[in-house]
């Protein structure tokens, strides 16, 4: 294969990014307020997690707000499931993996990406708050790349909200521990995280959001002769 086919091949992949960051704009640009629920994908509908998702996401619902998940199973079958008992906007952003994801079929919008720096804008851009239930490295990611982005001011600040206190606590006890003591973070860096076993409370944290960011919106706009 000469350099030439390589660099040829490699035009042809940024047209295919080009077209997944196109689609995702396209499709979500209408969906109104939405939160994206993170989550492992091996929980099973009788886990106490799985569970919880379903009961999130449809008071979420309820509450005139968008869900975004990866689109699997799991945690992200349970809540685009508590969307859809709602008959809300359920969205699944589906990834190609090698080991085939199956797209859960509480989905009522459906994208698929192949490349997963694509999907992760479309779970932040679209999202006034994020979710994580208990999972493992990807919601991990998810987690520390909109702490990051918040941290650094790339993205405006919103509700990062990790569910199962039990689940949680080792994390937050080494960033409240060892972060803070080796001075690799401030403490004004942590006020974004909330933690919480409520249902009703992560509403209730989304609400409060969505209300001052609605009033920040209104004290933007120019006032009539300006």
């Amino acid at each position: 294969m000469s350099i030439d086919d390589l660099k040829g091949k490699e035009t042809w992949r940024l047209f295919r990014i080009l077209s997944e960051f196109v689609e995702g704009f396209e499709e979500l640009t209408d969906i109104g307020p939405a939160v994206s629920i993170f989550g492992s994908s091996r929980f099973k509908p009788g886990n106490k997690y799985y569970k919880k998702a379903v009961e999130v996401a449809r008071l979420l619902s309820e509450n005139g707000y968008a869900i975004i998940t990866g689109g699997g199973g799991g945690i992200m079958e349970a809540a685009n499931k508590g969307a859809s008992l709602n008959k809300g906007v359920s969205v699944g952003l589906n990834i190609t993996l090698p080991r085939e994801q199956k797209p859960n079929r509480f989905q009522n919008k459906s994208l698929h990406f192949r490349y997963f720096f694509a999907r992760k804008v479309m779970f932040v851009k679209y999202a006034i708050g994020y979710v994580c239930m208990p999972g493992g490295f990807g919601t991990l990611d998810e987690f520390f790349e909109a702490l990051t982005l918040i941290q650094t001011h790339k993205i405006y600040p919103f509700p990062l909200i990790l569910f199962g206190t039990s689940y949680w606590q080792p994390i937050l006890d080494f960033m409240n521990g060892n972060m803070l003591e080796y001075g690799t973070i401030t403490r004004d860096d942590l006020k974004i995280i909330k933690v919480t076993n409520d249902p009703q409370e992560v509403v209730s944290i989304i609400n409060k959001h969505r209300d001052w960011k609605m009033r920040m919106v209104e004290k933007a706009k120019p006032s009539e002769g300006s």
